[in-house]
């Protein structure tokens, strides 16, 4: 059989190339125009009916229009506006983001450290894994082992194992359940706490109360005891005394920005994000001093507030200190006193749950730590 064998020539074939265009081109153009006409003459048709309808078909015509629309909005109005929010959502969290890149330090005061700290007063669940331990937990979440141990009714040094659920609390101390008949002088006498102490239970932000003047509690609520201590634990546990040295009683007539002790006592309190003073206690009372030479801006009980009889000093250096719970004040609005004179006398006024000095230092309106300048 004969074999036959064709040969391509490139130059045929690229010479072919514009013809076969062309004939591509006349084939759309003649099969387009058809489909054209064919569409034009349907249109007349109906265009036609309409017309003579004299709009007889308008009415089902927007009926059914209507039906459509509302069936598109009830399908897919969801979806549209569920991503249009979304979109909404991750912008504004992209600002939110971006300032507070932008102004990190304004993020991170002190109250709100003071509140991150804290957790808002929340009580966490921590699962045990595996190797962990108590002092290794307290340690993770800036506790004590004692706190640990007493919120869980675990024994001192206990094993725990894997999956095991812990109760942590937010500072140290004991969570109590509020019983008949208790009052919050009850609850810290049972954990440790004298009747100048119990400022603290007052003070700390979480805890609520049926009435703030009188720290009113109900039956069965949980009140958190900060540095309270367990009872059968508490005669063990040594009591942490503030300086009891006394105060000097002289002083001289222009501010140096060295401050002399306010009052003679133990610190019962000292400064928190929630309480940002020291509370001074003595059962016995005693004079006031200011720690600074000075003039006094306030003295007296000008409003209802919770610090009541109070003296206010301005330095004149930018610093001011403020002398709360006075049950005495021996000073006038306006006129000067010397570094350690008497201005009042230590008492329960106001706010408060026992005899003790609030004592703040100030400076632009800023609360200080008083033991950055009690030495």
């Amino acid at each position: 059989m004969a074999k036959i064998s064709f040969q391509l020539s490139v130059p045929g074939v690229l010479a072919d190339v514009p013809a076969f265009a062309g004939f591509l081109r006349h084939y759309v153009r003649m099969r387009g125009y058809r489909w054209f006409s064919k569409f034009e003459v349907f249109k007349d048709v109906i265009v036609d009916l309409l017309y003579k309808q004299r709009g007889r078909y308008s009415r089902p015509f927007l009926h059914f229009g209507t039906i459509g629309l509302v069936f598109f909005v009830i399908t897919f109005g969801p979806l549209i506006v569920s991503q249009t929010n979304d979109e909404k959502r991750a912008e504004t969290q992209r600002t939110i983001v971006a300032a507070a890149n932008a102004y990190n330090e304004s993020f991170t005061t002190t109250q709100a450290e003071g509140v991150r700290q804290y957790r808002g007063g929340e009580i966490i669940t921590h699962v045990v894994k595996e190797g962990e331990t108590l002092s290794s937990i307290a340690q993770l979440y800036g506790l004590q082992v004692s706190t640990i141990e007493w919120e869980n009714n675990l024994t001192k040094n206990a094993k725990l194992k894997p999956g095991q659920e812990l109760r942590i609390l937010p500072l140290d101390g004991v969570r109590h359940k509020v019983a008949r008949g208790e009052t919050i002088y009850s609850i810290g006498k049972r954990y440790g706490l004298d009747e100048t102490q119990v400022q603290v239970i007052v003070d700390y932000p979480f805890n609520e109360f049926l009435n703030d003047e009188t720290f009113e509690l109900a039956t069965g609520q949980y009140l958190m005891v900060p540095d309270g201590v367990k009872p059968d634990e508490a005669t063990t546990r040594p009591v942490a005394r503030g300086n009891l040295k006394l105060t000097p009683d002289a002083g001289t007539v222009t501010a140096t920005g060295s401050f002399v002790w306010p009052a003679a006592g133990r610190i019962t309190q000292g400064y928190r994000f929630y309480h940002k003073a020291f509370d001074i206690a003595n059962s016995a009372g005693g004079p006031i001093l200011a720690a600074d030479s000075g003039t006094v801006m306030v003295a007296g009980w000008p409003d209802n507030s919770g610090y009541a009889n109070r003296v206010v000093i301005d330095h004149g250096n930018g610093y001011q200190t403020l002398y709360a719970h006075l049950s005495a004040v021996q000073v006038t609005a306006g006129q000067r006193v010397s570094r350690g004179s008497v201005i009042g006398q230590m008492g329960c006024t106001g706010r408060c749950t026992g005899t003790h000095l609030h004592f703040e230092v100030r400076q632009g309106g800023v609360l200080l730590d008083p033991g950055l300048f009690l030495k």
